[in-house]
């Protein structure tokens, strides 16, 4: 059996009462929770409060229920070393949270190459905050998690700034869709660059469409997405196997690989309000990924 979740970017008007109890009837075990009540930013969130938190937490024990990890707006990208000093508190302040929720991991980006940075010193600059957070995280025995999002969608520069990362706490978390997508990579290729250092996955899935045309609510939505994440891009999203990514596969090379952690939803609703709602569309997914898991040899 594997284990499913979603991010709440697929849920934005939700409660955490609504997340947990129609998560469960959605058919998955758990939550990635990146918003609440479209609040993304978790630390001041009221029921995450100190006097909440014990609530929270019984909450989940007697649902039998997971909150798997948060996803952070955290970045190391910006060429402002106060900037990026700040980012590694606040990276710190949610693992803190994640002890507190029982929750698995931290999700981090390396986001974007500024021109005036550069790649090298892009990636020292990632590798540096992403091994002093997961020395923390350590010391919690907490994840934290890379994104390929944004520049770092390519696995060649997730790559290269793993291999200056010796913290056994960080890992990668493998968007499967984006590299795919945005840089026309092999889900092979991407897989076996990353090896044993996947500790999550994200799901998704997008048809090719040549012109489109949005609406204010779409532009204000990706405006919004832009400011938090400077390497968001867009994708025409579709209802999870309804689309053009090749699930069976990737669902393959990662139970070759030995994969046995989540396998997380990222529909983002939050990002695209014109796609279907959550109700349609999660319960669709913890379905359809578990038949097809059925169908891999040895199952």
């Amino acid at each position: 059996m594997i284990r499913t979740s979603f991010s709440t970017l697929g849920c934005p008007d939700w409660s955490f009462a609504d997340m947990v109890r129609l998560g469960q009837q959605a058919g998955f075990d758990g939550v990635e929770i990146r918003l609440i009540e479209r609040d993304t930013e978790l630390l001041g969130v009221p029921d995450f409060s100190a006097t909440q938190l014990p609530k929270r937490r019984q909450e989940l024990a007697q649902s039998g229920f997971e909150v798997c990890g948060l996803a952070s707006s955290v970045a190391f990208d910006s060429p402002d070393a106060s900037h990026r000093t700040k980012q590694l508190e606040i990276g710190r302040a949610y693992l803190d949270l994640a002890a507190e929720l029982q929750a698995g991991f931290v999700r981090v980006f390396g986001d974007t190459i500024h021109e005036s940075v550069g790649r090298h010193d892009t990636v020292s600059q990632v590798a540096d905050g992403l091994e002093r957070l997961g020395e923390y995280a350590e010391s919690l025995n907490l994840k934290v998690v890379i994104e390929t999002h944004g520049d770092f969608s390519q696995s060649d520069l997730v790559a290269e700034t793993m291999d200056r990362v010796h913290s056994p706490a960080v890992g990668v978390l493998w968007d499967t869709h984006h590299p795919w997508r945005f840089h026309g990579e092999s889900l092979a290729m991407t897989c076996d660059r990353f090896q044993d250092r996947i500790f999550h996955t994200h799901w998704k899935d997008s048809v090719t469409r040549h012109s489109t045309t949005t609406d204010a609510d779409q532009q204000i939505a990706a405006k919004q997405a832009a400011t938090l994440m400077t390497g968001h891009q867009h994708a025409d999203y579709v209802l999870f196997g309804g689309g053009e990514f090749p699930i069976l596969d990737c669902l393959g090379l990662l139970k070759r690989s030995g994969y046995s952690q989540w396998y997380s939803y990222e529909w983002e609703k939050m990002w695209h309000p014109e796609l279907e709602p959550p109700e349609l569309a999660l319960p669709l997914f913890s379905e359809k990924i578990r038949q097809l898991h059925a169908l891999l040899p040895g199952n």
